[in-house]
């Protein structure tokens, strides 16, 4: 039997394992982007919670009422709720620190270290998607605040080659980091 649109969710609500493919093949873009929306910095658990939204629509299409919405809306609801459910799960498993138990200093000198390497250490992770020399570049540019001659001059490349290599490594950053701004 060839699954079509008009009969795939009878086919389902059957557990056809072809109508569960073309539901996947038609539908999945929409419920990707809603997992994605709801889990956008959770990047680990998006595969997982998608995998439990169409397990859960496997299972739950019973319940399923043509008369009250469209499929598009009751799978993008079940969605949108396991990623939510996603979103409780993780923060209900994320570590909390005392604060009593941290070593915090008590002058500005010592919180600055410590605001320093925080930032230092996330600029590290955002320009790991980057190749070593990239990484220098971005570094000489906006951390040490060099102008474009003087990266030239000390890395030996013209400066048509590093705005290149700007551009790219931006779009590489942004495509990683996609709701932020790149350094």
């Amino acid at each position: 039997m060839k699954i079509t649109e008009t009969n795939f969710i009878e086919q389902l609500k059957e557990h056809n394992e072809k109508a569960l493919s073309y539901m996947i093949q038609q539908y999945g873009g929409l419920l990707s982007s809603v997992v994605n929306r709801h889990l956008r910095l959770l990047k680990e658990y998006r595969e997982e919670c998608l995998n439990d939204v169409f397990l859960g629509i496997w299972k739950n299409i019973g319940y399923y009422d043509e008369k009250k919405s469209s499929f598009a809306n009751w799978a993008a609801g079940i969605a949108r709720y396991k990623a939510v459910d996603y979103l409780r799960k993780y923060y209900k498993n994320a570590s909390y620190e005392n604060i009593d138990d941290l070593d915090i200093p008590q002058n500005d000198k010592g919180l600055e270290e410590i605001v320093e390497r925080e930032i230092s250490d996330e600029l590290e992770q955002m320009l790991g998607c980057l190749g070593e020399q990239d990484k220098e570049i971005f570094l000489k540019l906006y951390m040490e605040e060099k102008d474009m001659e003087q990266v030239s001059q000390e890395t030996g490349l013209s400066k048509n080659v590093i705005y290149n290599r700007i551009s790219r490594g931006r779009r590489k950053i942004q495509k990683e980091y996609p709701g932020e701004k790149e350094a």
